[in-house]
């Protein structure tokens, strides 16, 4: 498995509101990836950051998922040009808690 890290830039000025419905939008698309093992969605207000953090079977899967079509749509939602960072994911600890 991999863990893939996308980020971009905000446009000055964007609420978490804003970004929060751009994100939700793009719920469907992501459900819909059979690959997509797990996805986190990732706001930094300060430094003015979107972005993802996505568990892959490997890179290739995540690449498919981030072609040059989705690259140019998040440019065009988000206003910049998504960076990607891959790193092999070797363990993973959950700790959920399931209510009684």
């Amino acid at each position: 498995m991999i863990t893939e890290i996308v980020t971009f830039d905000l446009p000055e000025g964007m609420s978490r509101e804003e970004v929060l419905a751009k994100y939700e939008a793009t719920l469907p698309r992501w459900r819909a990836n059979p690959d997509l093992i797990r996805k986190t969605y990732l706001y930094d207000p300060a430094g003015n950051r979107g972005g993802g953090i996505y568990l892959w079977p490997s890179v290739e899967a995540a690449k498919a998922a981030h072609d040059a079509d989705w690259c140019r749509l998040a440019e065009e939602t988000y206003g910049s040009a998504p960076r990607f960072d891959y790193f092999e994911t070797p363990l993973i600890v959950e700790n959920v808690v399931e209510a009684d």
